[in-house]
């Protein structure tokens, strides 16, 4: 198969897009994170079982997003490395970094696809503790 150069280019704007969307995970985490700590601290120290639930699952999430960040990286890094050797008329080099990069961006989307069964995890423990609390 031969690979053209505009192929790879077509995943700059996903792959940008993608980068984006962990980052606004990552600002919503930090958000929750900064909740608890407040919630926490306005108990004065109590101890709580839910609260303890969400900060395992909230350093779960933590890893999860930064590999998915770093895997979403790595794999704009190959297509730009693609382009370039494919325009360097470096096809074989081109078409091997452009396949590592789509290898990359699956290992990204998946960890991204369990983040999120974690993430509905992490809202069902808030919702057990409002049910506790009514």
């Amino acid at each position: 198969m031969q690979l053209e150069l505009s192929t790879p280019a077509l995943l700059f704007p996903a792959i940008t897009l993608l980068i984006l969307a962990y980052t606004n995970r990552f600002l919503a985490i930090a958000s929750l994170i900064r909740g608890l700590h407040k919630r926490q601290a306005d108990s004065h120290g109590e101890n709580n079982v839910p609260v303890r639930e969400q900060i395992k699952n909230l350093r779960l999430r933590l890893s999860l997003i930064r590999n998915m960040q770093a895997f979403g990286i790595l794999s704009f890094l190959g297509c730009v490395l693609s382009i370039l050797f494919l325009y360097l008329n470096n096809s074989q080099l081109g078409n091997y970094l452009f396949v590592a990069s789509l290898v990359l961006l699956l290992v990204s989307l998946g960890l991204s696809f369990y983040e999120t069964q974690i993430s509905t995890k992490a809202l069902s423990i808030e919702l057990s503790t409002l049910e506790k609390d009514e």
